[in-house]
């Protein structure tokens, strides 16, 4: 039986779209048909050759890591606890750890230290028409959720990772009535990222920042008081700017969404005393940040990386529970190139996704 898939051959590099074997499931898989797959800005940079010194593949490669499907077949291992038949709609939790790291035991499988994989990073992605997932990370959803997989996909990534960050922003108490949390960047993240603020952030306010005006409608419809277009503006215009909305020049909190030396740096020339920065964007390798102002007024820095099982289960409760809403444009695999260059570019509002139904 063959299926239609978009493999890299190399890095950069379009994607061809070929009709390849379907994969046969391990003993601990599920066969998964696949109804929707995210598009990441990660994977425009996986074939860039961004990853290659972490995430090596080997090619050719299918990519592709937010993935909702239906599942169509069971390897022999596999044993009824899950609580899916053959049908049911479930996503794919990405993070496929060694479950014997201190992280894995800790619940933390997208950051084992040990020999962890990562689905679209290693293990073949969801750009193709079926995928093989263990099966203990095919989570089963409600059926009101099966009924739009192309919201569900994207919430494995765009809606998780995000929520990750700001539950570590909420758990400094810092975050609290009277205090201004900034997201920077109001793409496919940046777009969640600020309703988990407005959630999350205890009555603050929530200021979205970003280089273009239709991002910022899109974040004050999610949610967000206030929005700063920051292209071309000095630190001093965004800080007269924020302090002409909020009747502060500094932020107390940023959940960066972005992850560029540019965009770190302007959410640090803007942070307060004992301010933080969670950051989940990943576009430049290294940033630059001065000492004496991170260590003189005691700002904090945190890495977040993806989510958990747990984290998981979160956004797709406050999903169901029609508590997110979902910024989303489906394509068809066959245009999925173009989609990737406008990725690239960041051209793109909110999130694509590629619809196999």
């Amino acid at each position: 039986m063959q299926m239609r898939a978009a493999r890299m051959h190399g890095y950069n590099e379009p994607l061809r779209l070929e009709e390849v074997p379907v994969p046969e499931p391990a003993p601990d898989q599920v066969l998964v048909k696949v109804a929707a797959v995210g598009m990441c800005r990660s994977d425009f940079q996986l074939i860039e050759g961004y990853f290659k010194g972490p995430f090596p593949v080997d090619f050719p490669y299918i990519p592709g890591h937010e993935v909702a499907g239906r599942v169509v077949g069971k390897g022999s291992a596999v044993p009824e606890s899950p609580g899916y038949s053959e049908g049911d709609m479930v996503v794919v939790l990405t993070s496929w750890g060694d479950g014997t790291c201190r992280q894995c035991r800790e619940g933390n499988e997208q950051i084992c230290s040990g020999t962890g994989r990562w689905v679209g990073f290693g293990p073949p992605g969801g750009y193709a028409e079926y995928i093989g997932v263990q099966y203990a990370h095919a989570i089963p959803v409600s059926e009101e959720a099966a009924r739009h997989p192309e919201f569900l996909a994207p919430m494995t990534d765009a809606g998780l990772t995000p929520y990750r960050a700001m539950k570590k922003l909420r758990d400094t108490g810092k975050v609290v009535p009277g205090r201004v949390i900034g997201v920077t960047g109001i793409g496919g993240l940046g777009s969640y990222g600020v309703q988990y603020a407005k959630l999350l952030g205890g009555g603050a306010t929530v200021v979205a920042l970003t280089r273009s005006d239709n991002k910022l409608e899109v974040a004050k419809e999610n949610g967000a008081d206030h929005g700063v277009n920051v292209r071309g503006k000095s630190t001093e215009a965004i800080q007269d700017t924020l302090e002409s909305l909020t009747g502060s020049r500094t932020l107390d909190a940023v959940l960066d969404c972005v992850g560029s030396k540019d965009a770190i740096a302007m959410a640090f020339d803007v942070l307060g005393s004992e301010g933080i920065v969670a950051s989940v964007g990943l576009m430049d390798h290294h940033v630059e940040l001065p000492q004496f102002p991170f260590v003189g007024t005691e700002r904090s820095y945190f890495g977040s990386f993806w989510g958990n099982y747990e984290d998981l289960a979160e956004v797709l409760a406050l999903a169901d529970a029609g508590l997110v809403k979902h910024n989303v444009t489906k394509i068809k695999l066959e245009d999925v190139n173009e989609n990737l260059e406008a990725l690239g570019r960041g051209d793109v509002v909110g999130r694509l996704v590629v619809d196999f139904e």
